[in-house]
């Protein structure tokens, strides 16, 4: 009989806790074959990728426990050590425990669960609001409480990209929001359903024809973050991204003056 590489199957598992544990650490932007999410840069992400590490430990936990249970089961009850089987089939007790304690479980995992669903769905006393409206396959975006300032943004090809800029993930022109700043988000769309997903701000929203969906965000730290549509729209699905360039809120109160000025001259 081949024995079973033990050693290998631990030093496996340890690396799997490592990098699932530590990569959300330092990944901060799109990677090639990352595991786990991108840093939280808003107060939503941060307890999303809270909530996961410890419904990722709890897993682990029970994974190990289980594996371990199974494996002196084998080893305890095999032919060999017992060849005399138990006659009986059914424990009170045992059964019992291993009905309640995986109901506790989850019930301990449902609270934080609840909680962080009511923080995500409750709008803050937002300071602006950006309009989003998707479109086959672009974006426009509208800044109601600026004058109504609106532009679209969409895909840079690949002929046009500069040397820095992300391919699939540029956009011609940029949506600029200020740091700090609670910011009411209304997306909607023209055609048929996309989805407004940008994974740092712990958001992917629906962009559904006739109606208004709203969400927040509060951007932690300056910085360009991308996402791109998460809902299958069509043949250019993929090409759809999302570009936001978070600020300092006096830079973004220059760039809104700057962009009201640039647009009365051209009139």
């Amino acid at each position: 009989m081949q024995r079973i590489p033990w050693a290998k199957i631990t030093l496996a598992i340890a690396a799997t806790i490592v990098i699932t544990t530590t990569l959300p650490a330092w990944a901060d932007e799109p990677l090639p074959w990352a595991i786990g999410f991108q840093k939280g840069a808003s107060p939503t992400m941060e307890r999303i990728t809270t909530l996961s590490t410890i419904i990722n430990g709890i897993i682990i936990a029970i994974m190990v426990f289980v594996s371990a249970l199974m494996a002196w089961c084998a080893w305890r009850y095999n032919a060999k050590r017992n060849p005399v089987p138990a006659t009986w089939s059914h424990n009170t007790t045992l059964e019992i425990a291993w009905t309640a304690i995986p109901a506790l479980i989850l019930v301990l995992i449902a609270i934080p669960s609840f909680r962080l669903l009511y923080f995500m769905d409750r709008i803050q006393d937002a300071d602006m609001t950006l309009k989003v409206t998707a479109h086959q396959w672009y974006w426009s975006y509208e800044y109601p409480d600026q004058g109504g300032k609106k532009f679209d943004a969409m895909m840079v090809q690949d002929t046009d990209l500069q040397p820095g800029q992300r391919r699939l993930l540029t956009t011609d022109t940029e949506v600029v929001l200020p740091v700090g700043v609670p910011i009411r988000i209304q997306i909607t769309a023209d055609d048929v359903i996309h989805s407004w997903a940008v994974p740092a701000f712990g958001i992917k929203t629906d962009a559904v024809p006739g109606r208004l969906n709203e969400t927040w965000v509060k951007i932690n730290a300056p910085g360009v973050y991308y996402g791109q549509c998460s809902e299958l729209c069509g043949v250019n699905h993929g090409f759809m991204p999302i570009m936001v360039r978070a600020v300092p809120p006096e830079e973004f109160h220059a760039w809104i003056e700057g962009s009201t000025k640039f647009a009365a001259a051209e009139k």
